[in-house]
Parts: structure tokens; C-alpha cells; sequence
């Protein structure tokens, strides 16, 4: 009598099982944070790939690359860019400033660059397109050198500069005020000059942490609207700045156009985030060679 081989079958295990199973044996607080994140970060930004996914690629690109869409990229990341830039250097220095002196109403002035975190950013808008208008306490000083600043690129500037200046400021204060002033000293005391004193022993330790601040900043302008909206004229070709465009794009219903335009700002920013990311791992291992 001849008995049959047997015969086995392996089924193989879907992947969204697997993940479940794994997800399920985790520590609360790791279901928790994946949860939340799933929900509030990860399906939105799935699903505006999604529907972004079902326009042609021809006609992905024919939205995301007009004449219009390529002016509203560059107002937005190049003055976003700027006014980070601007405050890396001015947020550094007000930073120093509250850290190392005392002076009379300093906790007055400390508390006030936190406005722009409380202050709703239409009535800052409001009030920058006020101040800084041709009859404005500002604007006033710089028409007659020829200077316009509301309802024009160097105004959406101004907005930007505005909104992004205390993450830099709260980024840097924290390590300046763990920094050892004994270090600065014992430099003095070897015959270096202030400026030396400041750009090897001060900054290289610092750097880092302006970088991760002016990223904060770069990425709070490019998605600023409510106070540009105000104090641009929203002009194309001149200051009209991508978020208002796909404001622009949802009145007209055109849902497909706005999406896409959110698409590609989406995309260009996790790039650049990446890639400053990837600057500061970059100097933080220079920095311990």
C-alpha cells in the first residue's frame, strides 16, 4: 500500500495583519502617539495625495508648473526664506540679549515676543498694514525715501518677519542660557578678541540650534495667510503668495487646481526640512570631531 505524499500549504500572512499584530503589542503610550498621528497627520496628508493623484500627470504638471503658480513659489519661499534668514541673525540676538543682561522691564519685554503666538493673525495683519501704510506711524517715515511697504512684496516680508520671530528667539534662548559663561572667559583670558571668542567658541554650539530656529521660522511664513492676506494687495506676478492662491483657487471651485498647488507646497517643504535636518546632524558631528 502506497500512502501519498501530503501536501502543504503555506498561506502567507497579509501586511496590514502583521502591522495590526504588531501594533497591538505595543506600550499604550507608543498606540497612542501612533493613533493620534495616523489621524491628525498622517490621513490627511495621504489624502491630499489621493486626490491629487487623480488628475494626468500631463495635467498635474500643466497646474503645478503655469506662469502663475511658478510666480506665487517664488513670493512665498524666497521672501519666506528671507524674513528666516532675518531673524536667525535678529531672534539670535534678542535671544543673547534677554539671557545675558538685566535691564528694567525685561520680563515685559521677554513676555512680548510671544505676541505673535497669542495674537490672531488677521489682527496682525490689520495692524502691520496700519503701521506700515503710506500715512502709518512707519510708513509715513519711509515714503518720502521712496520705501513702500503695505500692499506690496516687501509687506508680505514684514507679515512673515512678524510671525516667525519668536521660534527663533525660543529655540535659542533655552542653550544660551546652559551655555557656561566660564568658557567665553577662559578665552578672553587667552588673548582672543571678541568676534573670535564669539565665532569659534560661542556659535559653533549654537549653530545648530539657529538652524532648527530659523527652520521653525521658514516653515511657519511659507504657511502663513491670514496676516499676508491683509497687508498684500494680492496682486499676480508681484505679491501674491501661494496660500492665497489656493484660496483663490476654492472660490472658483476649481478643487483640483487647489489641491494640486497644495501638493507641490507640501512637497518643497518636506524636502527643505529634510535637508536642514540633514545639515544639522551634518554639523552637530563636526561639531564633536
Amino acid at each position: 500500500m502506497t500512502l501519498s505524499p501530503s501536501i502543504k500549504t503555506e498561506t502567507k500572512t497579509p501586511i496590514w495583519k502583521v502591522f495590526l499584530d504588531n501594533v497591538i503589542h505595543l506600550p499604550w503610550t507608543w498606540r497612542i502617539t501612533i493613533g493620534y498621528l495616523t489621524v491628525m497627520l498622517f490621513i490627511p496628508i495621504i489624502a491630499l495625495f489621493l486626490k491629487a493623484s487623480t488628475e494626468t500627470p500631463a495635467k498635474f504638471w500643466e497646474i503645478a508648473t503655469n506662469d502663475l503658480a511658478l510666480a506665487t513659489y517664488n513670493v512665498t519661499f524666497v521672501t519666506s526664506l528671507g524674513a528666516a534668514l532675518l531673524n536667525g541673525v535678529f531672534g539670535t540676538l534678542i535671544a543673547w540679549v534677554l539671557v545675558r543682561y538685566d535691564f528694567p522691564f525685561k520680563r515685559i519685554i521677554d513676555a512680548t515676543v510671544d505676541l505673535p503666538f497669542a495674537l490672531p493673525t488677521s489682527v496682525a495683519g490689520l495692524t502691520l498694514a496700519t503701521v506700515y501704510s503710506d500715512n502709518g506711524w512707519i510708513g509715513s517715515l519711509l515714503a518720502p525715501l521712496g520705501i513702500k511697504v503695505s500692499f506690496t512684496r516687501l509687506g508680505v516680508g514684514v507679515a512673515m518677519i512678524f510671525i516667525s520671530l519668536p521660534f527663533v528667539v525660543r529655540t535659542v534662548q533655552p542653550v544660551l542660557q546652559e551655555m557656561e559663561q566660564e568658557i567665553e572667559e577662559a578665552a578672553w583670558s587667552l588673548g582672543a578678541t571678541e568676534w573670535q571668542t564669539f565665532w569659534k567658541v560661542i556659535l559653533p554650539p549654537l549653530f545648530p540650534t539657529v538652524l532648527t530656529g530659523v527652520a521653525l521660522g521658514f516653515s511657519r511664513a511659507v504657511g502663513e495667510y491670514g496676516s499676508t492676506v491683509i497687508i498684500a494687495s494680492n496682486t499676480p506676478f508681484q505679491d501674491l503668495i501661494a496660500p492665497v492662491l489656493i484660496f483663490q483657487r476654492l472660490e472658483q471651485y476649481d478643487y483640483a487646481g487647489a489641491t494640486v498647488i497644495g501638493v507641490v507646497l507640501l512637497t518643497i517643504s518636506l524636502v527643505l526640512l529634510i535637508a536642514i535636518n540633514f545639515l544639522q546632524a551634518w554639523s552637530r558631528r563636526y561639531d564633536n570631531r
